[in-house]
C-alpha cells in the first residue's frame, strides 16, 4: 500500500504545473493571446531577427530556474541579475523588447493580471509559428520570479563547446530525454552565433595553423567563415548565420546541414556524430514531420518546466523589475 502511495505521488504533476490552463485568463483578460501575437508579429516584420533572439530568451529563461522570467529583471544598485551573468550577456534585445512591447500592450488591456513569464512563453510559441515552425499548445498561469541572481546561471546552461556526455547530463538534470536533447536543439535552425563560439573550428583546428579547420566541415563552408570571421577578434559581434542554407525559416534545414557538413558550433557536430544522438539527427534531417512534432512536444514540457505559483511569485507590473524592490 506503502509503495502505490509512493508511486501515485511521483506520478502527480508538480502543484504550480497543475494550475496551468490554456484558459487561464478567460475571464481575467480574455484577448492576452491576440494581443500578443499582434505585438510581436509586427515586431518581427520590423526586426526579423526577433523571433531567433525570443526563441533564445526562453531558452535561456527556462534552463535557469524555470521558466519565470527571471531572465528579464535589471540588476541594480543591490542585486547583479541573471540577465547580466556572463552566459547571457550577448542575449539580445530584440528579444527582450519583444517581451516589454507584449507586456505593455496588455498592462493597457488588463493590468496586472498577465505574467511576464505567461507573455515570454506565448510570444515564443506565436514567432516560432511565424517562421512555418509547429504551433503548440500553451498553458498560462505562471507566476514571475521574486528573484534573480547572475550566480544562480552557472551550470545550468549548455555551451556550444560541451561534450555529448555533458549535454545529455545538463538536459537529464531537467528531465528531458536524448531524444528531447536533439530535437531541442533543432531550435539553431534560425538565429545566429557570434565567430568567438566556433573559432577553434575554423582555426588553427589541431594544430594546424592559420588555415587548419575541422575535417568533419565543409572544406568550401570552413574557408568562408574563415574569411567572413578574419576580424572576430577586433569586432566581437562579427556573427554567422547557424543554418546558411535557410537561416530565416523555422525548417529541419539543421538537421541537413550537420549530415553535410555544414554545421557550425562544436556542440551541434557532436550530436550528429555521437552513436547516442545520431538516429534522432538522421530522423530529423529526413522526416520534417517528426522533427516538428517532437519539438512541440518538447517546447510544451520545457513551457512548464519550473514554474512558479500562488506565493512563490507575482504578476510583475513591469518585467524588468520586482513589484517590490526590498526583494
Amino acid at each position: 500500500m506503502a509503495t502505490a502511495l509512493i508511486l501515485l505521488l511521483l506520478l502527480l504533476p508538480d502543484e504550480a504545473e497543475a494550475k496551468l490552463s490554456p484558459k487561464y485568463y478567460q475571464n481575467t483578460c480574455p484577448k492576452v493571446q491576440q494581443i500578443v501575437s499582434d505585438v510581436v508579429t509586427n515586431k518581427q516584420i520590423t526586426t526579423p531577427t526577433t523571433a531567433a533572439g525570443t526563441l533564445r530568451l526562453f531558452f535561456h529563461d527556462c534552463f535557469v530556474g524555470g521558466c519565470d522570467a527571471s531572465v528579464l529583471v535589471s540588476t541594480n544598485a543591490f542585486n547583479r541579475a541573471e540577465r547580466d551573468a556572463d552566459e547571457n550577456v550577448s542575449l539580445p534585445g530584440d528579444g527582450f523588447d519583444a517581451v516589454i512591447r507584449a507586456k505593455t500592450a496588455l498592462e493597457l488591456e488588463c493590468p496586472g493580471v498577465v505574467s511576464c513569464s505567461d507573455v515570454l512563453a506565448l510570444a515564443t510559441r506565436d514567432l516560432v509559428s511565424m517562421l512555418g515552425g509547429p504551433f503548440y499548445r500553451v498553458r498560462l498561469g505562471r507566476k514571475d520570479a521574486l528573484a534573480s541572481t547572475a550566480a544562480s546561471v552557472a551550470g545550468n546552461l549548455p555551451h556550444t563547446n560541451m561534450t555529448v556526455d555533458l549535454l545529455i547530463a545538463n538536459f537529464a538534470q531537467k528531465g528531458f530525454s536524448v531524444q528531447e536533447l536533439v530535437a531541442l536543439s533543432g531550435a539553431h535552425t534560425v538565429g545566429f552565433s557570434h565567430c568567438s563560439e566556433f573559432a577553434t573550428r575554423i582555426y588553427g583546428y589541431g594544430g594546424g595553423g592559420q588555415a587548419g579547420h575541422d575535417p568533419s566541415m565543409n572544406p568550401h563552408f570552413a574557408a568562408a567563415l574563415q574569411k567572413a570571421c578574419a576580424n572576430y577578434r577586433n569586432d566581437p559581434t562579427i556573427a554567422a548565420f547557424n543554418d546558411v542554407m535557410t537561416p530565416g525559416k523555422f525548417d529541419n534545414m539543421y538537421y541537413q546541414n550537420l549530415l553535410r557538413g555544414l554545421g557550425l558550433l562544436a556542440s551541434d557536430y557532436a550530436l550528429a556524430a555521437d552513436p547516442r544522438t545520431q538516429p534522432y539527427v538522421q530522423l530529423y534531417a529526413a522526416n520534417q514531420t517528426a522533427f516538428f512534432s517532437d519539438f512541440a512536444h518538447a517546447m510544451e514540457k520545457l513551457s512548464v518546466f519550473g514554474v512558479k505559483a500562488g506565493h512563490k511569485g507575482e504578476v510583475r507590473r513591469r518585467c524588468d523589475e520586482f513589484n517590490n524592490l526590498s526583494i
